[in-house]
């Protein structure tokens, strides 16, 4: 089943690649077709995992390269951790294609390019081999970067590359750590690793630690290797913005419970309060200089660094309730910033601007867009009723015990959220109707409405009946837990 959700996008970007230049408008259905294909595949999967089993489910392995007394293998499998995103990579796979369905700028090439970004994240969340892991990690270097310096807009080579830079200085480190464990341990399998972490290797354990943290925060972000992030955003194209904050971000969280706290757990509670110190300081630090934003993208895109300081702070408390916590903000966060990222990118297409100062007024023009920024709005600052409430709230239950200073400092993050939240919908969408704006039209296409219909059920849905999803979460941290206590 897994390597069906991995192979179908794969599947689909090979044939949009090789569409005839007289049909080239074709592949967005086709990159429809294959990306709905991989939704209904992960909706069953997630229906059928069953939280009362230990371990790994949906498991398909086999050697793959053989070197010496190495096996690297190709082996997947999801857990409560992984299987909720495998599904929100589904659902904002499918969003991402409909917001690019009037795209005209070579559509074959960019729908094969999103497809193929789909399939490496695919490879990241439901490996259990580090070295196919990092695989994984790498590939989706190539399609972002050649997403955002081919259609993306403003400085776009310049944020391509800086992203680039970015994620392969911490790739490098990343592989460095996995090699020193992998060679200490004699296998690269990640669960045999977990169920038996190194101990000692030929550097010292913490710098292994670090090496590895470094490329999750890198790609989380957190304050100080956040600065790609705004600038990738604001260049990006609209669907690339979605999958970028929905699940390209969480790629760091995911590896951070699924890597390193469970393979290093002696070092992840050594510095468990220098991570606390960074999740604090990054929503704060975060929540300030979003406040400070004229452009709408990069408001929602320095939101990020603030919000996906929760994350951090969740598994700074290295409990079962904060690791939930954590997990939860991944999957609620990506339904929301992807929400907001929708809205932006369609309030641009009728405006041809991003300014703040130049836009009042919009509810008078088109009310359907403008509700739909509120509910994301009101989901990201943290309204109860919506899946953002449901994380925070699991996560500052979970980090208060262990870090008090830091939850105060995030729960304090929430009031300047709200704040530039509440600010920019009232400057945007309230106020008297404009002259300029009276040419305006409301969201009438079917895949406008699909698009945000879709990640406003998985909002409110989560919000009113959260057990969907945390009973699932829950069944993942647990084992991760149980490891990091019983070092404590």
């Amino acid at each position: 089943m897994l390597t069906t959700f991995l192979l179908l996008p794969l599947g689909g970007a090979v044939l949009a690649a090789f569409l005839p230049h007289d049909r080239e408008r074709d592949a967005r259905w086709i990159a429809l077709t294959f990306a709905l294909a991989a939704f209904a595949v992960s909706i069953v999967m997630f229906i059928r995992f069953d939280t009362g089993v230990e371990g790994y489910q949906f498991v398909d392995s086999f050697d793959w390269i053989k070197a010496g007394d190495f096996n690297v293998r190709y082996v997947v499998g999801v857990d409560g951790l992984s299987a909720p995103l495998v599904l929100l990579l589904g659902l904002l796979s499918v969003v991402s294609v409909l917001v690019s369905w009037n795209i005209d700028v070579k559509p074959k090439q960019y729908f094969a390019w999103l497809l193929l970004l789909e399939a490496a994240v695919a490879g990241v969340f439901i490996s259990l081999d580090l070295i196919q892991f990092f695989l994984f990690w790498e590939l989706e270097l190539i399609p972002m970067f050649l997403l955002i310096s081919q259609w993306g807009s403003g400085r776009r080579l310049y944020s391509a590359t800086k992203f680039l830079i970015y994620t392969l200085a911490g790739s490098a480190l990343m592989l460095a750590g996995f090699l020193v464990l992998g060679f200490e341990a004699g296998t690269f399998d990640i669960a045999r690793l977990t169920a038996n972490p190194p101990t000692e290797a030929v550097v010292p354990m913490a710098a292994v630690f670090w090496a590895i943290m470094l490329a999750f925060l890198v790609k989380l972000p957190v304050f100080p290797v956040h600065t790609w992030l705004p600038d990738a955003h604001t260049d990006a194209p609209t669907a690339v913005s979605v999958m970028l904050a929905g699940v390209l971000l969480k790629m760091g969280g995911y590896g951070i419970l699924r890597i390193a706290v469970p393979l290093m757990p002696e070092q992840a509670v050594e510095f468990q309060t220098v991570l606390a110190t960074i999740a604090g300081f990054s929503v704060i630090w975060g929540a300030i200089i979003t406040l400070r934003q004229t452009d709408l993208k990069r408001l929602v895109a320095y939101s990020s660094v603030s919000h996906m300081g929760y994350v951090l702070l969740g598994v700074s408390a290295m409990g079962s309730m904060g690791f939930a916590g954590a997990a939860l903000q991944m999957f609620t966060h990506g339904t929301i910033t992807g929400l907001l990222f929708v809205m932006v990118g369609l309030v641009y297409e009728r405006t041809h601007t991003r300014e703040i100062a130049r836009m009042s007024g919009l509810m008078h023009r088109v009310p359907i867009l403008g509700i739909g920024m509120v509910i994301a709005g009101l989901a990201s600052l943290g309204l109860p009723g919506m899946s953002g409430f449901v994380a925070e709230l699991t996560t500052f239950l979970g980090s208060f015990e262990a870090h008090p200073t830091a939850t105060i400092f995030a729960i304090f993050g929430v009031v300047l959220s709200a704040g530039y939240i509440l600010w920019m919908i009232q400057r945007v969408f309230h106020g008297p109707a404009t002259e300029e704006w009276k040419h305006l039209k409301d969201a009438s296409e079917w895949w406008e409405f699909a698009a945000v219909g879709a990640l406003v059920i998985a909002i409110i849905g989560i919000g009113i009946y959260p057990a969907i999803l945390t009973d699932v979460v829950e069944a993942g941290v647990a084992p991760i837990a149980a490891i990091v206590e019983a070092v404590s």
